[in-house]
């Protein structure tokens, strides 16, 4: 009788600590993969090395975080529209996502996604008649002393020492 006394308890531990070992490895996984996850948050990878693939996407006015996260998952820009929704929650561009079209790669984090879907439009520059390499040319008043020595030579406008494409950057003048 004491023998199975014995038998039953020895039984009994085992069981215990085989409990014991699964709760234990259990508990672990879903730390792990809990742990993996908060890192996607934060720093998720894109899909693809650069360039990527470029993806047109639409988005209508009034569509959630959690609505757009899914758009970018069935386009292949993302891998879970519900880690999209919470790193929308937890970016500075929380709530400043707008209608629109954008172009989209797979090389760009969710967070560069964000951010262009936040951007304000931007507005046409005006370009003024001068070219940059002029631009650069009269903005600068050393130089602009030189080209005055060099005309007040005498030679009607072309400076005999300077080629014209040295006066004017990498485009030559005819004249």
């Amino acid at each position: 009788m004491k023998s199975r006394k014995i038998i039953y308890t020895i039984f009994k531990t085992c069981i215990a600590f085989v409990i014991f070992i699964i709760i234990a490895g259990l508990a672990y996984k879903l730390c792990e993969k809990s742990y993996k996850f908060g890192y996607r948050i934060f720093a998720e990878e894109p899909l693809s090395p650069a360039p990527g693939i470029t993806v047109s996407v639409a988005i209508v006015e009034g569509k959630s975080a959690m609505e757009i996260g899914k758009i970018l998952e069935e386009k292949g820009l993302i891998r879970s529209a519900y880690l999209f929704y919470l790193q929308e929650t937890v970016s500075s561009y929380h709530g400043k996502l707008k209608p629109g079209v954008y172009e989209l790669s797979t090389a760009m984090t969710a967070e560069q996604m964000m951010a262009v879907m936040a951007a304000e439009p931007q507005e046409e520059e005006v370009v003024d008649s001068v070219s940059s390499n002029e631009a650069d040319f009269y903005g600068d008043p050393a130089m602009e002393a030189d080209y005055d020595e060099g005309l007040s030579d005498g030679d009607s406008g072309i400076n005999s020492g300077i080629d014209d494409s040295q006066v004017s950057g990498n485009e030559v003048i005819d004249q």
